[in-house]
């Protein structure tokens, strides 16, 4: 079968103002890889930027986040690049950064963010996740149909070099979300997310067992990523670039043979929803696990209700839920994506998700995210449908959430161990 990757991501300090040259060359070097990597029969559907956390790198005056956001998409464009993430704004940054962020992305049409929900390894950040929230509903009234949340996401122990967008960003400085690149010797690095449904799919067509299906599975992808790399590195050494890894996470695409929502109801033999479903989504992540190959990112299980066709056809018959999606997060989801909900969501609603969220990942110990799209004059239950070739017709799911109070609206932070072995 063919191997498709969604991003090769370059993870790169372009200096503000905009070192139009710097992402220039960099451009030019994955459209090299690119090349390398079709003509060994391998698809890339996008080239994509990342960059450190936006406090780090931005310079200062007035309006200066939205300048620059505009100022990296428009070299991003003349250089070919497809997508860019201004890199995450993180407790402790300067909150106006934070409340300027729908600004930046409503100036723009390839320029994602995000906000970081967790201070540390430790501790959720009740401004952030105030912050964030503001941010979805704002971002919701960028267009008619909420689709500018498509491009804002909120982060919990997500680390650096994740190649999927809106999640991507390069380590700070200080070493805080991993080990930095040494920008000034004008270096930078790579990741590449790989579409990896449909490797699931076809692993369980011909498979009788559930140990038979998770060994083909472990060999399919140790397979392709040891065929990758060797084209990965003969590149990255030839143009010195610190190549991070692969992430496999199960990234689809709105058609049934391309979906996650076929692997999981191929192992359980329901509908995604039903009891059963969490059974096969750790069964599908467990095999992931145990596979052999260079990582980065999440390599975990994308449930993106719009971005796969199995999983909006069951959001839409009722089947699907929002706290079903909490709890599949559970066994190595990646947490809430792509979640079409009503219009007139709260932000403190939406503060209560985000918090469900971050308090899985830090009790957890993984990396999980949020990407929640309020559909204005939508209410829960009607159909949802965008112009988008990666989004699948669905419907609005509701909130199940009335908003953030009682002690959780009190302390600034709160703190959480990781569960004991």
């Amino acid at each position: 079968m063919t191997l498709r990757l969604r991003t090769l991501t370059a993870f790169l300090n372009p200096g503000d103002p905009i070192q139009l040259e710097r992402v220039r060359g960099v451009a030019d070097a994955l459209r090299e890889l690119q090349q390398m990597l079709v003509e060994a029969q391998i698809e890339v559907q996008t080239l994509r930027l990342a960059t450190p956390p936006v406090a780090t790198w931005i310079g200062s005056g007035e309006r200066a986040l939205v300048t620059l956001a505009q100022r990296l998409e428009d070299a991003c464009f003349v250089s070919g690049i497809g997508y860019a993430s201004l890199g995450p704004w993180r407790p402790g940054d300067d909150p106006a950064l934070a409340v300027a962020l729908p600004d930046a992305l409503g100036a723009t049409s390839t320029i994602f963010a995000t906000v970081k929900l967790t201070a540390d390894a430790r501790h959720i950040d009740r401004e952030a996740i105030l912050l964030a929230a503001d941010a979805i509903t704002r971002c919701a009234t960028l267009t008619p149909d909420g689709f500018g949340n498509l491009r804002f996401g909120a982060l919990a122990r997500v680390p650096a070099y994740v190649p999927f967008l809106p999640a991507a960003y390069a380590a700070a400085p200080d070493g805080a979300d991993g080990a930095p690149i040494d920008w000034r010797s004008g270096a930078y690095g790579l990741g590449i997310g790989v579409e990896a449904a449909p490797l699931a799919v076809a692993a369980l067509e011909g498979a009788t067992t559930l140990e038979q299906a998770r060994q083909t599975l472990i060999a399919s992808v140790e397979s392709h990523a040891a065929h990758l790399e060797k084209i990965v590195k003969t590149w990255a050494r030839r143009r010195r670039v610190q190549f991070f890894g692969f992430d496999f996470a199960w990234a689809q695409y709105p058609t049934p043979e391309r979906s996650l929502g076929t692997a999981l109801e191929r192992i359980s033999g329901v509908p995604v929803g039903m009891a059963g479903t969490l059974s096969a989504a750790a069964l599908l992540t467990e095999a992931l696990d145990r596979a052999n190959f260079k990582r980065t990112g999440y390599n975990g299980l994308f449930l993106p209700v719009l971005e796969d066709s199995v999983l909006a056809r069951r959001a839409a018959e009722g089947t699907l839920c929002v706290n079903d999606l909490l709890l599949y997060s559970a066994v190595c989801g990646t947490g809430l994506d792509t979640v079409p909900l009503p219009g007139d969501t709260r932000p403190t609603q939406i503060a209560a998700l985000l918090a469900d969220v971050a308090a899985l990942a830090v009790r957890l110990d993984k990396p999980l995210s949020a990407r929640l799209m309020p559909i204005p004059g939508k209410s829960a239950g009607d159909a949802v449908a965008f112009d988008f070739e990666y989004f699948a017709p669905s419907r609005v799911l509701a909130a199940e959430s009335i908003g953030l109070g009682g002690l959780l609206a009190t302390d600034a932070r709160w703190a959480l161990a990781g569960r004991r072995a």
